[in-house]
């Protein structure tokens, strides 16, 4: 019978470290956010500039950028 390998647990990163990569994320989808909409929201109350542009940032940070950015912190890190 065959067993399979213990799954390895992740370390856990320290506050500095998710620090550092949600600013990596964060930083350049906002400027990116910025540049496309801006020309689109420039009429608006800043909140509302602001909610879209969050609107947007948030989820793809959240579901796309983040996950990759963890993913190749732990390979390069070998966590």
């Amino acid at each position: 019978m065959h067993t399979a390998a213990p799954a390895k647990t992740p370390i856990p990163l320290t506050i500095h470290e998710r620090a550092l990569l949600t600013w990596a994320a964060i930083f350049p989808l906002v400027l990116a956010a910025q540049a496309v909409l801006s020309p689109l929201v420039h009429a608006w109350p800043a909140v509302l500039q602001v909610f879209a542009m969050t609107l947007v940032v948030v989820p793809v940070a959240s579901y796309v950028v983040m996950p990759r950015l963890m993913a190749l912190y732990a390979r390069l890190t070998r966590r």
